[in-house]
């Protein structure tokens, strides 16, 4: 019992999102529109976020961008057995979890130039985070909610160095909170609710333009450790232990959680109104060794506080996007990603049934003038059914999909 316990806590602080593992690389409208391969083009104020040094490229004007995502995930099902704490057999736990739905909001800005050759970029973005929940008596087990969120806010400067190449420097700071729930009565119910502190990262990036239609660009984002404290309700009914319903104190206690390190390598071309893109991404989640919560309540500290196995790996993702220009006031874009997930067979659980996923977008950006753009975006993300046979899970998770719609206005001035 005492090893299921802390198996069903530690199982983890991370949830179901539509990137691989719990991140969500889209945070504008070209972005989004392009299957998150927007990076070496980047040309608008979203370019604070995703590419700083090609601030260096952008003509000699301040751009502001507002935008917000609504983001649809579908019930994923489940058919299968898992693993009942109280017989202490696999039990069949055929199930489907909530639908769940938010809105997002983002927003990015570029200065002009405020010394000869450098400029400032400020952005406002969410990227990472989401929930799962589920209301089935054997996933409430261990995943009965599941919600983290995460915000960052980034200060960049880039600065040309030559006409062909520009560096630049990008300070974060992050915020998060988190929740999580679970039960099976009367042995446990959990109830924990939390935050961390502001954290700081970084990030440092580079773009060359070996002609004027031609750019690479690559950039590199420090891993960022969040600690969340907070309260704890529930209790713990474990008789063999000589522990009987007994309350766990609210006086809280704590649990790191990363966020990964990411290296992107993008190469983007233009042929007249066309320009043709192509990114590779790589998240370094093998970071992610073990979970570990830290409690203040003695008996949770001793039943629950074991350190549990995560042992993700270092995920890749592919992407391509096209954006064609009819005229000055109609661009419409497109984009294809295939993303792997970072998390084994044997430590993937109800928390995130994760998967290898697809990427498939559209969207368009009107101009009804030069200084004012409108841009409408859609994403559809369906990831590979899995099959999962492990010390908790025996069974096949499917129908894991999202829908993303992006709304934004941006303006030149």
């Amino acid at each position: 019992m005492k090893k299921y316990i802390t198996a069903i806590l530690l199982s983890g602080l991370t949830l179901s999102s539509f990137g691989s593992g719990y991140k969500i690389p889209e945070q504008s409208e070209r972005s989004l529109a392009t299957a998150a391969a927007y990076f070496s083009s980047a040309n608008f104020a979203d370019v604070s976020y995703y590419n700083p040094a090609n601030m260096s490229w952008l003509k000699d004007k301040k751009f502001l961008e507002i935008g917000t995502r609504y983001i649809h995930l579908n019930k994923i099902n489940f058919n299968g057995q898992a693993y009942d704490p109280v017989s202490k057999t696999f039990v069949i736990s055929n199930a489907k979890s909530k639908s769940e739905d938010f809105l997002v909001p983002y927003f990015h800005f570029v200065s002009s130039p405020f010394i000869e050759n450098a400029r400032l970029g400020l952005s406002f973005v969410t990227p990472a985070g989401l929930s799962k929940r589920w209301t089935a008596k054997g996933q409430k087990a261990t995943a009965e909610e599941f919600t983290l969120k995460v915000y960052e806010f980034d200060s960049s400067v880039s600065y040309k160095i030559t006409d062909k190449f520009s560096i630049a420097g990008t300070a974060r700071l992050i915020y998060a909170t988190g929740k999580v729930k679970y039960q099976a009565p009367p042995v446990y119910q959990v109830n924990m609710d939390g935050n961390s502190s502001i954290k700081t990262g970084w990030a440092v990036s580079a773009s060359l333009k070996p002609t004027e239609n031609w750019n690479i660009s690559t950039i590199y984002r420090s891993k960022v450790d969040l600690d969340i404290n907070g309260s704890i309700k529930g209790y713990l009914n474990v008789p063999t232990l000589g522990i009987s319903r007994n309350p766990i104190s609210p006086s809280g206690g704590d649990v790191k959680i990363p966020l990964p390190a990411e290296w992107k390598l993008g190469t983007s071309y233009k042929i007249k109104n066309t320009t043709l893109e192509f990114t590779f991404e790589r998240t370094f989640w093998s970071k992610y060794k073990t979970l570990d919560f830290n409690f203040a309540d003695p008996y949770a500290e001793a039943i629950l506080g074991q350190p549990k196995a995560k042992n993700w790996k270092d995920s890749n993702a592919y992407r391509f996007g096209i954006t064609h220009e009819f005229n000055k006031k109609l661009t419409v874009l497109g984009g294809i990603a295939y993303d792997k997930t970072p998390i084994p067979e044997k430590t993937l659980g109800f928390e995130l049934p994760d998967s290898d996923s697809w990427i498939f977008s559209v969207g368009s950006i009107y101009s009804p003038n030069k200084r004012v753009e409108i841009g409408l975006a859609y994403l559809y993300v369906t990831k590979k059914d899995r099959n999962v046979n492990n010390d908790n899970i025996k069974g096949k998770f499917s129908d894991l999909s999202a829908h993303l719609f992006n709304v934004e206005v941006g303006y030149k001035f």
